[in-house]
């Protein structure tokens, strides 16, 4: 830690908040949690009204899977040439000569496309509440239903973006909660045990399903029964044939701070694979949805980014830290603080398996972790800052103490969603100095953008943005 100070003074950064992009569908769901659309099922599963509840759910979720691909990345380039826009006019309002009509928008690339446009997701969340046909255990995703006052589940298996293997896994979920005597959870009353499915996978094609079971005062003795069944049902009854790799328990009271996940059967964690790395991913740690479009996003941050033997990479995102290992070969040193809970193992986990020896994390405050950056460079070393926060984007805090350490010259955003709060940081990054709001360092000027389309059939996509100065 001291040997970290003294390499990194004047800068003070205040972790990152928030959660994933793709979070519970346990209440309504959004745009926000984009799910699949493909092939409708037999108008008799869907109760009354046949047809439009698959139609609700695939518009809500997955808005762009009328179209075809090409027409689907013309829209989100239409929406992201309207942000460029709108922080031009923003810049040219304070008087930057970066706000000049379209000079944003020419430095904008063309969208790097998803290698894998139908089943590409490898983590989603599965609710359980009545269905539009009045079964009271159906598992799906939750959608308003109109005048009812209750919302319905519906099942997701016409939805584009969802792995047969998941279906799989939800469809057997739905046959357990139809035979086991406890009853599901239910949020108006939180009564009942059974609660959401969460069901991950790897390009391998090996699967990890996680059930969370509402406690509801059971001892450790009680829980004995309900996990047995559940472990028997998808290892040795008709859940079998969802062939699971790992099958986890996740015990949730409402006291809990931390997710305690229990292994029923199978192995610990998943790993995924990537040209010359091999990630270890726990049951709760963040990996990023489409494994397939990873390996374009990082040759993205790759190129932009330009590290090289004296660079040293300060990753302040979380995840598994997956982005800054995946270019720890090429530089001086990556040091990272923002990992969080499982993450850390599964980091240093992937540090040894792979050879990387010139990867540091700390788990204090970045405040106290990062102090500056100036003493980098005297030792002859080129510091880079990269951030790849939530949704929420980056803590004023941060933006500032980045704007304000003069040994940042370059800056890498990795953004999720652009639209939200993350155009809020591009403008304080890139602003005339404002001594009203302490932001005093020499603007940065954003250089290039690049859309990588990991979210195919939703308007969603990674926009990777390289700022100098």
């Amino acid at each position: 830690m001291r040997r970290l100070a003294s390499r990194l003074p004047g800068l003070a950064l205040l972790s990152r908040s928030g959660t994933p992009p793709w979070g519970s569908p346990r209440a309504w769901l959004s745009s926000a949690c984009p799910e699949k659309a493909a092939v409708a099922p037999a108008a008799e599963e869907w109760g009354p009204d046949p047809g439009s509840w698959p139609e609700r759910l695939a518009d809500l979720v997955t808005p762009l899977w009328r179209l075809d691909y090409e027409q689907q990345l013309r829209v989100k380039t239409d929406a992201l040439r309207g942000l460029l826009q709108w922080l031009e006019g923003r810049l040219r309002l304070l008087g930057s000569p970066d706000g000049e009509a379209g000079v944003l928008c020419s430095r904008l690339q063309p969208f790097r496309p998803s290698p894998v446009l139908h089943g590409y997701r490898n983590k989603c969340n599965f609710a359980v509440r009545q269905g539009p046909d009045g079964r009271p255990r159906t598992v799906g995703y939750v959608l308003g239903s109109g005048g009812e006052q209750q919302p319905v589940c519906v099942r997701p298996g016409h939805l584009k973006h969802i792995p047969d293997a998941h279906q799989r896994v939800a469809r057997c979920y739905q046959d357990f909660l139809e035979q086991t005597p406890l009853d599901p959870y239910l949020d108006s009353d939180a009564s009942g045990h059974w609660h959401e499915l969460t069901v991950r996978s790897t390009s391998q094609g090996h699967t990890m399903a996680i059930v969370t079971f509402q406690l509801q005062g059971l001892s450790p003795e009680e829980l004995q029964e309900p996990q047995e069944e559940l472990r028997e049902f998808f290892t040795r009854g008709p859940g079998a044939i969802c062939e699971l790799a790992s099958l986890y328990f996740q015990e949730r009271s409402g006291d809990q701070q931390q997710p305690c996940y229990q292994l029923l059967a199978g192995n610990p964690y998943l790993f995924e694979d990537l040209p010359g790395f091999k990630f270890r991913i726990s049951p709760g740690a963040f990996f990023q949805i489409n494994s397939a479009a990873v390996e374009v996003l990082y040759r993205v941050v790759g190129e932009l980014i330009g590290v090289d033997p004296n660079t040293l990479l300060l990753d302040l995102s979380q995840g598994t830290g997956a982005t800054s290992l995946s270019l720890a070969p090429h530089t001086s040193q990556v040091l990272s603080t923002g990992l969080v809970g499982q993450a850390v193992e599964d980091a240093k986990w992937t540090t040894a398996f792979n050879g990387i020896t010139n990867w540091e994390f700390h788990a204090d405050h970045v405040e106290n972790v990062v102090p500056q950056l100036l003493k980098s460079q005297e030792a002859g070393q080129s510091p880079v800052v990269m951030v790849d926060p939530s949704r929420t984007g980056l803590n004023f805090q941060v933006v500032r103490a980045i704007r304000n350490c003069t040994a940042i010259r370059t800056l890498l955003y990795v953004s999720c969603y652009p639209e939200g709060k993350a155009k809020r940081n591009f403008l304080e990054l890139c602003c005339p100095p404002d001594p009203g709001k302490d932001l005093l360092g020499e603007p940065f000027v954003l250089r290039q953008a690049v859309p990588v389309d990991m979210f195919p059939h939703t308007p969603h996509y990674e926009l990777v943005v390289l700022f100098t100065r």
